[in-house]
Parts: C-alpha cells; structure tokens; sequence
C-alpha cells in the first residue's frame, strides 16, 4: 500500500511527502525498510533514534526531541490518536480470519424449538437447548453448548468450547472466547453443625450486556437469586472467576488472573490490572484503578484514584510505605547502634552514681 494512500485513509499530515511502498506494520523496535510503526508511549521515544521504519506515525501535538540525534531522515505521518490509528491500519493490512460459515452445520443438535435468526452460523457439534433465542448475524463455533433458554444477541461471535447455561443472557456484539463458562454454579456452601457442607441452591442467572467481551477460560458464576452482571461494553481477559451476584460496570477492564467475590460490585470505567483480588459484599467506585497483585478488602468509595498492595491502599500513601520499607533494614542497623550506645551510656552513668 503505497504511503500516500495510508496517509489519505488516515486523514493525517506528513513532514514530508513521500509514495514509498509499505508492506508491513511493526514495532518501533523492530521495524525496517517498507514498514510503519507508530509512537504513543513516551517510554519508547529513544527509538526515533534508532528505527528503520520508513514511516512514524505520531501525534501531531507533540514535538519530539530525540529526532535532533537522528542520522538519517524519516517520514512522520502526525494523527490525532497514533495508537488508533495504528489499529486501524491493521485491519487493512491483516484482515480478521474468515468467519465461520453462515448455515447451520449437519453435525449440530438444536431443540425443534430454539428460534435461530437470520444470517446466523453454527458450527459442528455444537449444543442448542430448549427455547433458546439466537439473534441474527451471530456465530456459535464448534463444540459449544447452549442450556435451555439461554437468549443470545445479534452479530455477537461465541467460539469454541463455550459452555453457556440455562436461562443466561448475553446481549448484542458480544465475544466471548474459547473454554469460557457463563452460568456455572456460586460457591456457597451452607456449614452444618456436624462440620459438613450443605450445598446452596443456585437459582439466578447470569447477564451480559452489548459489547462486551470475554477471554478465554473465564467463569463466570451465576447469581444464587437474582443477577450476576457483565454490564454494557466491559472487557475480561483470559482466566478471570467472577462469582455469583457481583455486577461489573460499563467499560470497565479487567485483566488476567483477576478473582472477585460474591456480591462484589464493581463501578464503570474501571481499570483491574493482572491478579487482583478483592473480597465479596463490597463497593468499587467509578473510574478506580486497582494495580496489579493488589488485594482489595473493604469498598473505595471515592471515585477515580489509583490503589495498590496488600491491603490495597491509594497510591501516593502506599509509595511513601514502600519507601519506608526500604530504609528498614538500614534503620534496624542504627537503632541497634544506638542501643549499644545507650547501653554504654546507661552503664557508664551507673558506674558513676556508685
């Protein structure tokens, strides 16, 4: 694709015009003669430096410094977004896989009287229970299992392996990825007096909203009554466990190795960075960032602050902790100084009063 068509795509500006051939995207690392990168993390400036790219693309608000100490010129395409715009330039160099094929494949099994929408694609063995809904455009690949009454919106993708259970929700232009399971039981157990377990009925369901997509190898639990909630246009990364009754907010983001509690809320906006975990029955503010490997034990009720650690705590205390710890092991050198100096100093005064 030649330069000066992306930039026309694009409806960006260049330093310099140019009809040189790009045949690939890369990293800015990594990029060489034909290729275009972009820059959008400052962490990565040092390699305008150094890049082969034949092309940058770039912010068109920021001047960039590190171009000074660049021996030899190159073509920066200046966007308002130079991430976005780089992923839109993905779908034009590496279109998305072929989608499943539209029809319903001989090996699939689908109650008499599921509804199936129109343009919809179902593939081999794949499991439809009694009264499920299918919304039309939508694909179910293979080996995937619907329970009965599951109600599935349109243009939404479930890939392979998916377990959905009975009477689960999931709305419009919603992915869920391979070995997920939505609807699986709550962990409740009730303890009897003898010191077993008496399993608790799990009679709730789980909903999610449009534009919502799951990774794979998620559970996500039912609600023992009521509603589990994946709400409008979250995204889960792979091997998240969400158990019953918790409601994740609108465009929150969670990523992997992330567990939440029963009945847990979280708020919109949201940022849960890789292993959090935070305990049932509390409240997650709006717009909260909670740092990765950080342990969440009582609600944030203040919105939009940024917590990390074990108990969690808001960031600007918890730098000042962290740095504490480090002097720790040189304070415990002084303070075992000064207990030989008052030792000294009580005992030459005993020596005295004698």
């Amino acid at each position: 694709m030649k330069l000066s068509e992306i930039i026309k795509f694009l409806n960006a500006e260049a330093n310099f015009s140019s009809d040189v051939e790009i045949k690939h995207l890369a990293k800015i690392e990594e990029a060489s003669d034909g290729d275009i990168t972009f820059l959008s993390n400052p962490k990565y400036n040092k390699f305008l430096i150094t890049t082969n790219a034949s092309a940058i693309l770039v912010d068109k608000n920021i001047e960039y410094k590190e171009l000074k100490e660049r021996k030899s010129p190159i073509i920066l395409v200046r966007v308002d977004n130079p991430y976005i715009a780089f992923l839109r330039l993905i779908d034009i160099f590496y279109p998305s896989p072929t989608p499943l094929v539209k029809g319903i494949h001989n090996t699939a099994v689908i109650s008499p009287d599921a509804r199936i929408g129109e343009n919809v694609a179902i593939g081999a063995n794949v499991f439809i229970g009694n009264r499920c809904i299918i919304g039309k455009n939508t694909q179910i690949w293979h080996n995937t299992v619907l329970f009965d009454d599951v109600i599935v919106g349109d243009n939404t993708v479930i890939y392979s392996n998916v377990t959905v259970r009975e009477q689960c929700r999931i709305g419009k232009n919603v992915i869920i990825h391979s070995g997920t399971v939505v609807g699986s039981d709550g962990f409740g157990f009730a303890p009897k007096p003898d010191g077993t377990y008496e399993k608790i009925p799990q009679r709730g369901i789980v909903v999610i909203e449009d534009d919502v997509e799951i990774g794979s190898n998620c559970s996500i639990d039912r609600a023992t009554l009521g509603e589990t909630k994946i709400c409008r246009g979250a995204k889960l990364d792979n091997l998240i466990q969400i158990a019953h009754n918790v409601i994740v907010g609108e465009n929150t983001v969670i990523a992997a190795q992330t567990g939440i509690s029963g009945s847990t809320k979280i708020g919109k906006n949201c940022v849960l960075a890789g292993q959090v975990g935070l305990v049932g029955h509390i409240m997650i503010a709006d717009r909260t960032t909670i740092a990765a490997q950080s342990g969440i034990s009582k609600s944030i009720t203040e919105e939009g602050k940024t917590y990390f650690g074990y108990p969690a705590t808001e960031i600007s205390e918890m730098r000042r902790i962290v740095a504490a710890n480090r002097q720790l092991p040189k304070l415990l050198i002084e303070i075992e100084e000064l207990k030989r100096k008052i030792k000294y100093l009580e005992d030459k005064l005993s020596e005295e009063n004698k």
